[in-house]
Formats: structure tokens, C-alpha cells, sequence
């Protein structure tokens, strides 16, 4: 759960001066709830578990939204929706991801690109943008 020292393009940004001073991860016993404060965006709030049971993953998260917005309250435009550090999280701020082993496919990235481009699908490594896919494990979101 730990961070990755900034990449070439938070570091472009300025976004990771000062690695790792001002930055935390707190988590729930299970580690089925983490909060990463100050990594790419100010506030990152992850809930994530085994199995399939995207409901539970679902309504921890929007529990834990709602008891931290009636706190500190989200910055909001009214063009372009929640406000965050990275451009590409602006609006919901929403990134729903499946971690997914695909052995056959992971064997041609070019054919799993081209059904994740037919569903509107981002592939990534499980360690975040820009990285690879271990053991034929895929986040899909």
C-alpha cells in the first residue's frame, strides 16, 4: 500500500517536491478502507477487498465519503465538477478498477487493448498508471 516514489509526470508537475515528507496512508484493521493523503491528489480514498462483492466495496466507500464530507467539505466547481491536483481526476473523481487475471489475453497486450478500447476499458499494471501487470494481472477500470 505503500506510496511509489513520484513518476516523470508528477514530477513534471511539481507534484512530489519534498518525497515523502507530507504524505500518509491511514487504513481500517482489515485494510479493506485506506486514505493516502497527499500522493497524486490531496485525498485518495481507496476500499477494496477479495471476492466479488462489489456492493460492500461500494457502500464503505460512500459511507466513508459522507462522514468525511460532513467534515471537511470537497472542493466543487460547477463546470468541471469536484476539484483535484491531477487534471485527469476532475468531475467525480471516480475510478472504479477490478484487479483480474487474464493469462490468455496477457499473452497478446495488443488484443487485450483492443476489447478494453471497445468497452471504454483503461488497462494498467496493479501498481497504478504506467506500470506492468505482474503474473498476468490486469486493473481494469
Amino acid at each position: 500500500f505503500l506510496f511509489k516514489e513520484g513518476d516523470r509526470f508528477l514530477q513534471a508537475a511539481n507534484a512530489c517536491r519534498f518525497w515523502p515528507t507530507g504524505r500518509g496512508i491511514y487504513h481500517n484493521e482489515n485494510k479493506t478502507f485506506l486514505v493516502w493523503c497527499n500522493e497524486e491528489d490531496h485525498l485518495r480514498l481507496i476500499s477494496m477487498q477479495m471476492g466479488g462483492d462489489l456492493g460492500e466495496v461500494y457502500r464503505r466507500l460512500v459511507t466513508a465519503v459522507n462522514d468525511i464530507e460532513k467534515r471537511i467539505p470537497f472542493s466543487h466547481h460547477d463546470r468541471l465538477g469536484f476539484l483535484t491536483f491531477c487534471p485527469t481526476n476532475l468531475g467525480t473523481t471516480v475510478r472504479a478498477s477490478v484487479h483480474i487475471k487474464v493469462p490468455k489475453l496477457a499473452a497478446n497486450k495488443a488484443k487485450l487493448e483492443e476489447i478494453a478500447t471497445r468497452y471504454n476499458l483503461q488497462v494498467r499494471g496493479t501498481r497504478g498508471e504506467h506500470t506492468e501487470a505482474e503474473g498476468g494481472v490486469y486493473d481494469i477500470s
